[in-house]
């Protein structure tokens, strides 16, 4: 209180300096008296699971409320003592490890949150399951270290159908995150595919890092994903499209904008029609066998070479020397695209798997999920597909591929596949 004495003693004396007159009625030494402070708002720190809960899932999350407080600390360790690392949720309602937690272990958090000047803190214990015997087989067609095309989607995959009441769960449970910054959204393809996309394309020299992190995650019908995942790839430096027209029978190519090939190509002939939409190069061979025997329709057994998947159905982009003669002027194949020797060589060589193709004017749509169909769907389409509430900011229309609105119809024929990651990526 000394210095609010001075600082009384310093006002007063100021106070005999100025005329009177003053209708305050307060006298020159009167002194303010200070308004009492409002207690700060009371701290609250609640935790999940609560104390000594058994047989969780190993991807428990900690699930934190709190009340006029942040988060500072998280510390997880496992029966050892040893620390376990992990990230807060955007929006921070839990805390996630950074790998699964091991079956049938013992674990202790304690959490901390302070306003800045106060602190609370709160512990918490629990045991996980059992390893579950029925586990749902996953796979991630994003690899480590590759580098993919502006149109390359994240695609999980499943080897048993997710029920609708479990995709949100799950969608929960798969994290994307880019450098720079392009927020997306997840697509249920179906009940055992689910693929996410930007509005746009992404741009050239992103960053994507993934972590499918299904380990354990209880997947309805008292099943739970087999493995987590993660990769870190990188978008080319540079966008590359493919247009192909079957009204001249050409496919253009464009290089950031700008054309800078065109080859003439012979697509599928009545019987068995090419795909028209906005496809993905999703597999790039340099030799293989394409193998129809004992399959309906024409069936035949020829080698390939420099060939490039763009539907499951056995639609690809490949060399066709038989067939020079018809590319530019007629349809010819069993729904690949064909081009010369010299062609094949070229757009195997500059083009990566996640480049876009997109096919117009062949009178058959391609078949929603069949080959990395995201773009083949327009935004507000692709939205609709969420298990999630969307972000207000991600719901508007944006400029995006549109798809072609030719009608709807079947595949083409077939070869080899690309598997998805394994346990190891």
């Amino acid at each position: 209180m000394g210095a609010l004495r001075r600082f009384g003693l310093v006002a007063a004396a100021a106070a005999v300096l100025v005329p009177l007159g003053s209708c305050t009625g307060k006298s020159a030494g009167s002194k303010e008296q200070a308004a009492p402070q409002p207690a700060p708002p009371a701290q609250t720190l609640e935790l999940t699971p609560v104390a000594e809960q058994k047989d969780l899932p190993v991807s428990t999350e900690i699930g934190i409320t709190v009340a006029n407080a942040g988060v500072r600390s998280v510390a997880l360790a496992d029966a050892k003592g040893r620390l376990i690392p992990g990230r807060m949720r955007p929006g921070g309602s839990a805390w996630i490890p950074d790998r699964p937690l091991d079956y049938k272990s013992r674990y202790s958090v304690t959490v901390t949150a302070t306003d800045g000047r106060r602190a609370i803190t709160k512990s918490t214990s629990f045991s996980t399951m059992a390893e579950p015997q029925r586990q749902v087989g996953t796979g991630m067609y994003l690899f480590d270290g590759n580098t993919y095309g502006v149109a390359m989607p994240v695609v999980v995959e499943f080897s048993e159908q997710i029920p609708e009441s479990a995709r949100a769960q799950v969608e929960s449970r798969l994290f994307v995150t880019t450098t720079p910054a392009q927020p997306g959204v997840w697509h249920w393809m179906s009940g055992r595919q689910v693929t996410y996309r930007a509005p746009e394309y992404w741009k050239p020299g992103t960053v994507l890092s993934v972590r499918a992190a299904l380990k354990g995650l209880p997947m309805g019908e008292g099943r739970f994903g087999d493995e987590d995942r993660k990769a870190t790839a990188k978008i080319a430096d540079e966008k590359l499209e493919l247009i192909v027209k079957n009204s001249n029978k050409h496919i253009e190519v464009f290089r950031n904008g700008k054309k800078v090939k065109s080859m003439p190509v012979s697509l599928g002939k009545a019987s068995t029609p090419s795909s028209s939409g906005t496809m993905v190069i999703m597999d790039k061979q340099e030799s293989t066998i394409f193998d129809t025997t004992g399959e309906p329709g024409d069936q035949y057994r020829v080698a390939i070479q420099y060939a490039q998947r763009l539907t499951w159905g056995g639609e690809f982009i490949h060399s066709a020397p038989w067939s020079v003669g018809d590319q530019g002027n007629r349809n010819v194949s069993h729904g690949c695209l064909n081009v010369s020797y010299g062609n094949a060589v070229w757009l195997f060589q500059n083009t990566h798997v996640g480049d876009p193709v997109t096919v117009k004017g062949t009178g058959v749509k391609l078949e929603r999920g069949n080959g990395f169909t995201a773009w083949d769907l327009s935004w507000k389409e692709f939205v609709k597909g969420s298990a999630l509430p969307v972000p207000q900011e991600l719901l508007d229309p944006v400029p995006a591929v549109a798809p072609s609105p030719s009608p709807s119809a079947g595949a083409s024929a077939a070869a080899v596949t690309p598997s998805p990651s394994d346990p190891t990526n």
